[in-house]
């Protein structure tokens, strides 16, 4: 297949719009146009990795953590990110990366982390503002229902865990089309007057235009009458971070103990415990430190993410444990989650898990 039918699916599950702003989430390497019979996932693209890939035959490389992140000048092969695409364009392999743009949605990251330790009522820890605008669409009556449809098949009206979802109000619309106008309904140089419905729609910003482009090809009329708002309202599905329950209270060590073993932890740096029972579970996978006051105020019992500094540890301040394991411990379990994803939706095409540990941490 073309290398950008997968690419096509993985933007849908984690749209590049949704990354943070210093990241370099996308197609890093390669042309969307070329065909490819396989992809060797990873969390991290390093040169024993795109040597994998020219054994294994795979012309295609998915990690979590892309191999550039800010302009490269020249290419000398004197770093290692360098070398990683030289390498790569030598031999025809792509690499993508879905980075934070797959650590903000609900499916995401995450949610992968939340699922091995069996967390329940899981919701987004610090959801993201500015990511939805209410769309409004002015329909004659009759043309309502295609709009919707149209609207709704494009992306529009989903909330939460309801689709289709859209509000109706009616009304009487007029417009004088010009001499120049090839009106569906009315005549030219006359006033006209049309029983219509005032659909809105909440809709997610990266996919906007194309619900527009949708309307616009199902109505009636030859000019779509239509506004866009902006919304202040929290994107409950989009965001940083996840917070959800364990089935039961467990004993702190307890659930590190599960821990290590669900998540293949080695290590846990943890704060002063404070009660024998921990039920709340907030989590980040990588960096999550911007989050410890999320976790605090959302009542907590323990934060469990990475690269927690020596003096954060303090932060804690006596409202909740946390527990440091890691970045690439806290990670390393989403190329599965990408193999997943990618086997389900294609389920003839060759997806191969690395067998290379891209950890750049060692233990003694």
């Amino acid at each position: 297949m073309q290398l950008k039918e997968i690419l096509r699916a993985l933007e849908n599950w984690a749209h590049p719009s949704l990354q943070e702003s210093y990241d370099n989430s996308g197609l890093i390497v390669g042309d969307p146009n070329a065909q490819i019979s396989s992809a060797l996932v990873c969390l991290d693209s390093t040169e024993e990795v795109i040597d994998e890939a020219i054994a294994l035959g795979s012309e295609l490389v998915i990690a979590h953590h892309p191999i550039v992140f800010s302009g490269l000048k020249r290419f000398t092969g004197s770093s290692y990110i360098e070398r990683v695409v030289m390498k790569a364009i030598k031999h025809d392999i792509a690499i993508y990366a879905i980075h934070t743009n797959l650590d903000n949605v609900q499916h995401g990251v995450n949610q992968m982390i939340s699922t091995h330790l069996n967390l329940t009522n899981t919701r987004i820890l610090s959801p993201k503002l500015g990511r939805l605008k209410k769309l409004v669409i002015f329909s004659p009556k009759e043309n309502a229902e295609e709009v919707k449809k149209a609207a709704w098949k494009a992306g529009a009206g989903s909330i939460g865990e309801y689709e289709e979802c859209s509000f109706t109000s009616y009304g009487e619309g007029s417009f004088k089309p010009s001499n120049n106008a090839n009106p569906s309904i009315g005549k030219a140089g006359e006033l006209e007057r049309v029983q219509e419905e005032k659909i809105e729609f909440v809709v997610e910003d990266w996919k906007l235009s194309s619900v527009i482009a949708a309307a616009r090809k199902a109505h009636f009329y030859e000019e779509m009458a239509h506004d866009v708002f902006e919304m202040s309202n929290q994107h409950e599905g989009i965001g940083s971070g996840m917070i959800g329950e364990l089935p039961e209270e467990m004993d702190l060590f307890d659930f590190f103990g599960t821990m290590k073993t669900s998540l293949s932890v080695s290590i846990v740096k943890h704060t002063k415990p404070l009660k024998q029972k921990v039920k709340k579970v907030a989590l980040c996978g990588g960096s999550g430190s911007f989050l410890l006051n999320d976790a605090i105020r959302q009542g907590a019992d323990v934060f469990v993410s990475s690269d927690f500094k020596y003096h954060q540890f303090f932060d804690a301040d006596g409202h909740l444990v946390i527990a440091d394991i890691g970045h690439y411990e806290s990670e390393h379990l989403v190329k599965d989650w990408i193999a997943d994803f990618l086997i389900q939706k294609f389920p003839t095409f060759a997806v191969r898990l690395t067998q290379v540990s891209t950890n750049p941490v060692q233990y003694f």
